[in-house]
């Protein structure tokens, strides 16, 4: 074959491939979806709004669909990802900048196939990569609350993407790799249905591998929160934050209160228990707290070794008892209902040390709940404590009462001051 000809047919073969790429790509993008029928509707009774009132309050809709200072579920604020931000969108009964001309066909296909009423596809900052197990029913009530709101008119801002992110080219072939909508007639056990669905844990709970796709083969299993620049621990590791060994009402304190004889929340964690999880129903904390007990454990050693020098210790040694040791104690065990214990506490050995930089940096607080109207807290030392002494006195900690975990670098700590 000449060799103009054998440059035409791979010219053609390459055609063929791109275009079957491009079927492929569109075709995916259409698994499942059915028509919209734009008559429907539905019947707003109180029961259904009440029903969806407690559905979005648990799976957290209005942490981000408020912006500070807004009017609830309007809309505004940024969800950062590592590709630029999103603004979450208004969810109020706004005709112009909410969902006002939304009926309960969109509203749906929004939650289980991740596309807006235009058509268009939404970034996955919206996790209906999660919300995809939300059932027709829940989907529906929520949608009747959400109708009840009273209108904002607040307009959103338009993201901040990077190009390509920001274009429906990228997000089709991203949902393409990382997405399927979930089979409709699937049946969970409830607890798996709140964790998975709508709970939408593995949203920061599952590690994201370069593109922002879940690494589906380790759910659950511990990342950073972009934006936040927390780290979400794993709920598998009992090196982290596996509950396997726990009683399940001590689950239920964490998850509905703040606070456990193991243990307690703060952070971004802090505000999802405030908002969401502290309205728990009694069988649906309970269903949550035996679904994550119940967790196959995919553990790992905690920290060990990179012991800090001498001279770090001292110095750690001297901060430790200038700053810290009045609460926790000469001896890191704390004060039982007040401040936790530091000597032998998973949080402090944890191979990854950035929540214990956050908390140092910006202060340790639990959620405000009625099972714990009035929590202890951690005042930030942002401004009394250099790096290297934050640094230093994580490090003495970290090292002392057997706890054998790494020390923290000087490094670490400046990048997390820096990316608050």
């Amino acid at each position: 074959m000449k060799p103009r000809r054998l440059f035409a047919a791979g010219l053609l073969a390459l055609a063929l491939l791109a275009g079957a790429g491009v079927y492929a790509v569109i075709a995916l993008n259409r698994l499942g979806e059915a028509p919209i029928n734009p008559r429907a509707s539905l019947p707003a009774s109180a029961e259904m709004v009440a029903r969806g009132a407690y559905l979005a309050r648990i799976g957290d809709c209005v942490s981000c669909h408020t912006r500070p200072g807004g009017a609830p579920y309007a809309g505004g604020r940024a969800i950062e990802t590592p590709f630029g931000a999103v603004f979450a969108s208004n969810l109020t009964s706004d005709d112009t900048n909410g969902i006002g001309r939304w009926n309960p066909d969109e509203f749906w296909r929004a939650l289980h196939h991740g596309r807006s009423r235009d058509g268009r596809l939404l970034a996955p900052a919206f996790p209906y990569t999660d919300y995809t197990h939300v059932t027709r029913g829940d989907s529906d009530a929520i949608f009747s609350f959400l109708r009840s709101l009273p209108p904002a008119a607040q307009p959103v801002p338009a993201s901040t993407l990077r190009f390509p992110y920001n274009t429906q080219a990228a997000l089709a072939v991203w949902r393409a790799l990382y997405f399927r909508p979930a089979e409709t007639d699937a049946r969970m056990e409830r607890g798996e249905y709140l964790v998975k669905g709508l709970g939408h844990c593995g949203t920061c709970h599952t590690p994201r591998d370069g593109l922002g796709g879940p690494l589906r083969d380790h759910p659950l299993a511990g990342a950073l929160v972009h934006g936040e620049n927390w780290w979400a621990p794993s709920l598998v590791s009992a090196s982290q934050a596996g509950m396997a060994d726990w009683p399940v009402h001590d689950i239920v304190a964490l998850l509905t209160t703040g606070v456990s004889p193991r243990g307690g929340v703060s952070g971004p964690m802090a505000e999802v228990v405030f908002a969401s999880l502290q309205h728990l129903s009694a069988g649906d904390a309970r269903a949550m707290a035996e679904w994550l007990r119940a967790l196959p454990a995919a553990d790992e050693p905690a920290a060990q070794g990179g012991a800090a020098a001498g001279p770090v210790l001292t110095r750690g040694r001297e901060v430790y008892q200038d700053h810290c040791a009045q609460c926790h104690g000469d001896d890191g065990r704390g004060k039982d209902g007040a401040f936790p214990a530091l000597a032998g506490n998973r949080a402090v050995r944890m191979a990854e040390p950035l929540n214990l930089i956050q908390i140092v940096l910006q202060g340790g607080y639990q959620p405000a709940t009625a099972g714990n109207p009035r929590p202890f807290g951690m005042p930030p030392f942002r401004h009394a404590l250099s790096d290297a002494d934050v640094a230093a006195v994580l490090s003495f900690i970290r090292g002392t009462w057997d706890n054998r975990a790494g020390r923290v670098e000087v490094v670490d700590v400046h990048r997390a001051r820096e990316r608050r």
